[in-house]
């Protein structure tokens, strides 16, 4: 765990928030639900106590939605652009910050998966596919 400050936001910039750490961990999540809500193979958590965690500007524009069998699932987003944003878990306990939502670098880096009985069926890794700075040309 490492002390850092970051800044977050969503995509169109009407929220803002920043977090502190150290942080209870950084994960990749690949349950079923965090594949839902992030449309990808896995969610990237980063999780803070409450009082690491502030909201600068727009949380009125911030959506809940708690899944109803769930106990420790919620999904934050952006009521203007759908940005998957920071929500307090269900215990109050625990914020759960998208990593994909923060400004800059916060330093940390992941320390494990979770959920990989879940993973999806066509996920690979990262490193054993093709890879390009940008978007690749018809030559490519």
């Amino acid at each position: 765990m490492s002390a850092f400050e970051v800044t977050g936001s969503c995509l169109c910039g009407q929220v803002k928030y920043r977090v502190k750490g150290p942080e209870r961990v950084f994960q990749y999540c690949h349950c079923s639900r965090c594949q839902k809500t992030t449309g990808s193979a896995h969610a990237s958590n980063i999780i803070v106590d409450p009082a690491q965690f502030e909201w600068l500007n727009g949380e009125n524009h911030v959506g809940r939605f708690e899944h109803p069998e769930a106990n420790h699932f919620a999904v934050s987003f952006c009521k203007r652009c759908g940005s998957n944003l920071p929500w307090l878990t269900k215990s109050g306990r625990s914020v759960v910050v998208p990593a994909g939502t923060l400004d800059d670098d916060p330093g940390i880096r992941p320390r494990h998966n979770i959920f990989l009985a879940n993973q999806a069926p066509w996920y690979v890794t990262a490193d054993t596919i093709l890879q390009y700075d940008a978007l690749p040309t018809k030559e490519n």
